[in-house]
């Protein structure tokens, strides 16, 4: 039994929001813990000429003002993604605003970017990269508009102005479902209006290596708002996909009062619907795009699945809530063991494995 089995009980009859900032504030003490990553060549992957020590990763809104990045990688994760940061800080939603489903291992958020603003991140980020030698892994930052902001571009450019040469790779939020108005940005003329003017930013910012830019987009799309995004994806020159944020769907089976709750779902009861658009997606892109995908992901069984489904990277986040620290040591090592049953020697040979595109690749094979 590992430590967090015997906390794990504690933890869970705390509010959850306590309990994550009790999870922050140990995480930074020294007697944090620490597990070595699994180094092993089948895991490694390189994106965008950057090298990830294995595609374990974790998902923005953990650490959001970039206050853990280096305990969090010495966990065993090949990259983080902190934020989402606004330009200004803010509060947030009113509390209680998070809520667990334990049987299911779901949680609802509705947050709404509570963050310290840029200055905030910005420090953090400026106190991990003094760190020597810098813990091992990629480090992604995770960028998203102030609520009471109209013209969402500008706080987007902001963003990229000042984090752009700090970042291994930039991500756009625009999948959230707690800031008004901004899944609106998930259409295709707003999209390319947005990507164009933060790409327009990220050169001027970064004239040597710009760092790539992903968007991350909701699993609540229909195929055929999929289909327009990939079309604007294509055409915008974006670098990646993240698939998929939290959904406003309520399964049958969620405990009642939990279903009632305003906000995003994650964990185990999205883990499908997340699965089913990384595939369209990774079809629909023919594989040129890469994807990172999360949703429900607790084990290498099911991160392994989301890789045959078309991700070349995944993340977790309630996963790690439910498991505990040892999730990305435990996520590569059933990996290793399940490439090996299939006869792959590289975490990338498995890659759309069980896809349309992927089943032609091997048939001609």
């Amino acid at each position: 039994m590992s430590p967090y089995d015997l906390l794990r009980p504690l933890f869970f009859k705390m509010e959850p929001e306590k309990a994550h900032d009790l999870t922050l504030k140990a995480l930074q003490s020294p007697l944090a813990p620490r597990y070595a990553a699994i180094k092993d060549p089948a895991l490694q992957v390189t994106l965008w000429d950057r090298r990830f020590p294995n595609p374990v990763g974790l998902a923005a809104g953990f650490d959001k003002n970039a206050a853990v990045v280096a305990p969090m990688l010495r966990l065993g994760f090949g990259f983080v993604e902190v934020g989402t940061v606004t330009p200004k800080p803010q509060e947030g939603n009113p509390k209680p605003r998070v809520f667990r489903d334990i049987p299911n291992e779901a949680v609802i958020n509705r947050m709404g970017f509570p963050n310290g603003g840029l200055n905030v991140f910005k420090d953090n980020l400026s106190k991990f990269s003094d760190i020597k030698p810098r813990p091992n892994g990629v480090v992604g930052l995770n960028i998203g508009m102030n609520k009471d902001q109209k013209e969402p571009a500008k706080d987007y450019r902001l963003l990229v102005q000042h984090l752009a040469p700090m970042a291994d790779y930039l991500t756009i939020n625009i999948s959230s479902p707690n800031t008004p108005g901004l899944r609106d940005l998930q259409k295709r003329e707003p999209l390319m209006d947005l990507i164009g003017q933060v790409i327009e930013e990220r050169g001027r910012a970064c004239k040597i290596d710009p760092p790539p830019l992903l968007v991350k987009f909701a699993p609540d799309l229909t195929e055929e708002q999929q289909g327009e995004l990939v079309g604007a994806v294509i055409d915008s020159g974006i670098d990646g996909i993240i698939l998929t944020n939290t959904t406003l769907d309520r399964p049958d089976y969620l405990d009642g009062d939990f279903a009632l709750e305003k906000g995003g779902l994650s964990g185990a009861p999205v883990r499908d619907k997340s699965t089913a658009v990384i595939r369209n997606f990774y079809e629909l892109t023919k594989g040129n795009v890469p994807i990172i995908g999360l949703g429900g992901i607790s084990s290498g069984a099911e991160a392994y699945e989301k890789i045959k489904a078309g991700a070349s990277l995944v993340q977790v986040y309630t996963g790690l809530i439910y498991k505990g620290p040892t999730i990305a040591r435990d996520i590569n090592q059933d990996l290793l063991t399940l490439l090996k049953q299939d006869g792959y020697s590289q975490i990338s040979e498995a890659v759309g494995a069980d896809t349309k595109l992927g089943k032609k690749k091997k048939h001609a094979a």
